[in-house]
């Protein structure tokens, strides 16, 4: 199929990365491999979309820390790029929100450049008597063809996939509309059923031709957790995160064990605004 029969595609991952690890990374060239390989697909972009301080989870760095190590991570990255958007927000944004706002982003850039395509100018008179007269049909054949708009997908783990079924953390509406207007590619690991999972799910299951399940073959349990819990034991964590944020880390002292208990007691904004919600 050729390129420009296949859908391009941009990869979206919301989430802490706190801190972004060399499995962040890991999962974006998995979903692209994948996808590319289906011959349907054609990814042209990834995104990294770090979530905001009022999401309110425990351990939670301040933004500006998690985006800037995000960049320092994707700067030999010839596709991958890092988006501050959600992480700016006043109050935690939904992550339908944030697909909505990057799918609304594209739509306008491609309004943009077909707006901007050259326009051929008709010869001026002393020349006009050279011209072959054109029909409708061969008119409309030199009129730029209108482009397609990238679909945004959000890229995740298998543990986002799951956490659909823990009560008041999701808005079932939004797990709706990601489903059917956007659609998943979810990295599974190890220990993991995602198969399962979406059998068991009702609304998984109706939508579950737009889930695109990527096995991990070569496995990697990486995670931000255990590069946390390794930190306040002054464990090295080299060649689990990239260099440059490896020595960002080191350099702001960040994950320390002091920091770590200043915020025992906060609830997760999601479930405080849902609960809320059901309690209304």
């Amino acid at each position: 199929m050729e390129n420009s029969e296949k859908t391009e595609v941009v990869l979206l991952a919301c989430g802490s990365f706190n801190p972004i690890t060399n499995m962040h990374l890991r999962l974006f060239e998995l979903a692209k491999d994948y996808m590319n390989g289906t011959g349907k697909y054609r990814v042209i972009k990834g995104i990294i979309s770090p979530v905001g301080d009022a999401y309110n989870k425990k351990e939670l760095i301040p933004a500006h820390h998690r985006v800037i190590m995000a960049e320092l991570a994707t700067r030999n990255s010839k596709w991958l790029e890092v988006d501050t958007w959600e992480s700016l927000q006043k109050d935690w944004t939904e992550t339908v929100k944030v697909l909505r706002h990057h799918q609304e982003k594209l739509e306008a850039s491609n309004c943009d450049h077909s707006q901007n395509s050259p326009v051929l100018e008709r010869p001026g008179r002393k020349r006009k008597w050279t011209e072959p007269r054109q029909d409708s049909s061969q008119k409309k054949s030199l009129d730029p063809k209108p482009k397609d708009v990238p679909k945004v997908k959000l890229l995740c783990g298998a543990d986002l996939l799951e956490s659909f079924g823990v009560p008041n953390l999701w808005k079932s509406e939004d797990i709706t509309q990601i489903l059917a207007d956007y659609g998943l590619i979810c990295i599974t690991r190890a220990g993991s059923d995602a198969q399962k999972f979406i059998y068991e799910s009702d609304v998984l299951w109706k939508h579950r031709s737009n889930i695109h399940l990527v096995n991990e073959w070569i496995t990697n349990d990486i995670s931000s957790t255990k590069i946390r819990r390794a930190l306040r034991r002054g464990q090295s964590i080299r060649y689990l995160v990239p260099e440059l944020v490896q020595e960002y880390i080191e350099k702001h002292n960040l994950y320390s064990s002091e920091s770590d208990d200043s915020d025992v007691e906060v609830i997760l904004a999601p479930l405080q605004r849902n609960m809320t919600k059901a309690k209304a």
